[in-house]
């Protein structure tokens, strides 16, 4: 319904000056009390009869009782659209910056060495990242832990060195401590499957870190690794120089270690 306004309005576009609606309506105005009257039309004037002469009757044509009109339908008022709300300025898309780069961690950078001495696999940190030559010090005091342990004093050398990065000067590639202990242990793991050994020796830090799941492992310990086997940690030749007590907390835990390699021929 539409309030008593807007409906004259309506009504005045159409030309429609009186209206009588069927049934109250909300919000309009009364109805004015003349419009509702009904005026009687005036019958025209019968004509005088000549003096002395009959009055003729005035004979009224017979017509057919006029059928009942069909109830007169309100017109509908014509529906106007509302008017569009006025689009509100859209603001332009935000441009997210690109999340940034996971950080990488800088490499690590070690060389190490893999040996085989009778039914023992060696992982040694080389000190001064060269292969060993017979008249390094370092070499001379795996010779005498070698002979201590009842193993070969003359460790064959298995492949280059292990030298990380593996790849210089290439930032676009992960180099990280996460890519050099997989590259490590798959290594291992390879020459393990062409060759098993009772126990594998990790000399130096870098060799049990990178080899091992630890980031500081303690030296002196063994270890059994998913993958490898039984696993000795060893400190590093140079710090076995630098440091003699060291010697003796190594010659005790060699004697708990020496169980896995002398028990097999």
């Amino acid at each position: 319904m539409i309030d008593e306004q807007r409906r004259r309005a309506y009504l005045g576009a159409m030309q429609v000056t009186s209206w009588l609606p069927r049934m109250a309506l909300p919000f309009a105005a009364p109805s004015r009390p003349e419009l509702l009257v009904v005026t009687p039309q005036a019958e025209p004037p019968r004509p005088q009869a000549a003096p002395g002469a009959r009055p003729v009757p005035v004979v009224r044509p017979q017509t057919d009782t006029p059928a009942a009109k069909p109830p007169v339908m309100p017109r509908k008022a014509p529906v106007v659209p509302l008017r569009p709300a006025a689009h509100k300025a859209v603001a332009p898309p935000v441009e997210l910056a690109p999340p940034p780069a996971p950080r990488r961690e800088p490499p690590p950078r070690f060389a190490l060495q893999l040996l085989r001495a009778g039914n023992c696999l060696l992982l040694a940190e080389l000190p001064t990242g060269e292969p060993f030559a017979s008249r390094d010090p370092a070499y001379r005091l795996l010779k005498d832990l070698l002979r201590a342990a009842g193993l070969p004093d003359s460790p064959r050398p298995l492949g280059e060195p292990i030298r990380w990065p593996l790849i210089r000067n290439n930032p676009e590639f992960d180099q990280g401590p996460a890519a050099a202990r997989d590259y490590v242990r798959t290594v291992l793991q390879g020459q393990l499957e062409q060759e098993p050994a009772a126990c594998v020796w990790l000399i130096g830090t870098p060799a049990a870190r990178f080899a091992g799941e630890e980031e500081a492992p303690a030296a002196c310990r063994e270890i059994d690794l998913a993958g490898l086997g039984h696993v000795w940690t060893l400190p590093g030749l140079e710090q076995l120089m630098e440091a003699p007590p060291l010697k003796a907390e190594l010659w005790h835990s060699m004697r708990r270690a020496m169980r896995r390699w002398t028990n097999e021929a």
